[in-house]
């Protein structure tokens, strides 16, 4: 029973400092635009976006019941190997976060956390331990639907946005409040962020809460303190600051002006209120980076830099399998080791922790060099100095022509 305890509170340590690690991993889905633009100044945004995460965590726990109760048949494995398991499956997740944040590649928390655990439990216990329907409709999917469909709303908006505020495209781009405009909508993708994200974590620790028999199976929502650990751990986490992957989503996509990034924030947030209602345990880093690349797209005159884009992509497709591919070799030592197998799977933790903290100082981004050209942004739309005429102007013309033509015939009829 020791043993099993402290499993457990290794356990809940693990997870809470992965929930530490997707909070300064996704501070960039809020605050990387407003920032951009000079919004927000960079400490005043995760500050913000710390704030309204710890208080979206306690507004809906339906993603966190999606992972408790829902994806890892916790009915079908033992209580005295299953804790070990998640431990291993953790281990795989905060591996690939700390590795993507260290290349500043905004990839998914989320399903690095998915990863980990499914590649864990697959080597621990089985395939039959794990639901794979609930897999397929509540992660594959909408990391599929998610991005696309918040890439479409922000070009959309971005369209509508420079469509009525056309009289300010050859003026300094302030785009008339909308830089106003990102506080709310980042302010909201902050507070949609910690209504999803917080809640995997939430969800980790009472799986293993209920597979050692400390809490009853039949009430898979999070108890009060697990739920009060996990919104405070984040939203330290926040306001870390993920810089490297600020200055990518910030700079590194496309060069974000506020109207466009006012868009893809209205699109991100709407997108994952929307999947947290519904229990989706979406990627709001997929789901920004989807709504940048959108608004940048809907922008005359922009670029999107693909290169980077493909980049991300491929972080996105290796995610599931790299974090569960440690994550399974993890259980491996606990399979072959036991409870030896944990400790020596927290030491190599320990050490690949350390190991990319260390290697991240010797080119360390932080709030001061993460966005060197914030605001330098010219006009807000490339404008042609000898634009072609519009259609009223056409006309004016056309009409002029015939009116000139029908004086030049009448004064050939008089001579």
């Amino acid at each position: 029973m020791e043993a099993a305890a402290i499993i457990i509170v290794l356990v809940i340590t693990l997870a809470l400092f992965f929930d530490f690690t997707n909070g300064f991993h996704d501070t960039a889905n809020a605050m990387a635009t407003p920032i951009a633009t000079g919004a927000l100044k960079p400490r005043t945004a995760v500050l913000l976006a710390a704030v309204l995460n710890l208080v979206g965590a306690f507004l809906s726990t339906e993603v966190a019941q999606t992972i408790s109760g829902g994806m890892i048949r916790e009915d079908e494995i033992s209580a005295g190997v299953f804790p070990a398991i998640i431990f291993a499956g953790l281990i795989g997740a905060i591996t690939w976060n700390m590795l993507t944040w260290l290349l500043g590649l905004p990839s998914s928390s989320s399903h690095a956390l998915f990863g980990g655990l499914i590649g864990a439990t697959l080597v621990g216990v089985g395939v039959m331990a794990i639901d794979f329907g609930v897999v397929l409709s509540k992660v594959i999917l909408p990391a599929l639907v998610a991005p696309l469909t918040a890439g479409i709303i922000a070009f959309t908006v971005t369209k509508i946005a420079y469509a009525v505020t056309r009289r300010y495209d050859a003026k300094p781009d302030g785009r008339d409040g909308f830089r106003w405009g990102q506080i709310f909508t980042s302010s909201l993708v902050a507070l949609a962020h910690g209504t999803n994200d917080a809640q995997k974590t939430m969800g980790v620790i009472t799986l293993a809460l209920i597979t050692v028999g400390w809490q009853s199976s039949g009430s898979p929502e999070p108890q009060l303190w697990v739920i009060v650990a996990c919104a405070v751990t984040i939203a330290l986490g926040t306001y870390m600051g993920g810089w490297r992957i600020i200055r990518t989503l910030g700079k590194g996509l496309t060069d974000v002006k506020p109207a466009q990034g006012f868009s893809a924030e209205a699109s991100t947030a709407s997108t994952i209120l929307a999947s947290s209602a519904l229990g989706f345990a979406l990627s709001t880093t997929q789901v920004a980076s989807g709504s940048v690349i959108g608004s940048g797209l809907g922008r005359r005159g922009s670029s999107i830099r693909w290169r980077t884009v493909g980049r991300i992509m491929v972080g996105w497709i290796l995610t599931l399998p790299a974090s569960g591919a440690v994550g399974a070799a993890a259980a491996l030592v606990v399979v072959w080791l036991g409870t030896w197998g944990v400790l020596i799977d927290a030491l190599i933790a320990l050490a690949i922790i350390v190991g990319l903290f260390w290697r991240s100082r010797r080119n360390a981004v932080n709030a001061g060099n993460a966005m060197s050209e914030v605001a330098d942004s010219g006009a807000a739309v490339k404008v042609k100095r000898n634009p072609p005429p519009t259609r009223r102007r056409r006309a004016a013309q056309e009409e002029d022509a015939r009116a000139s033509d029908t004086e030049d015939a009448k004064e050939g009829r008089r001579s």
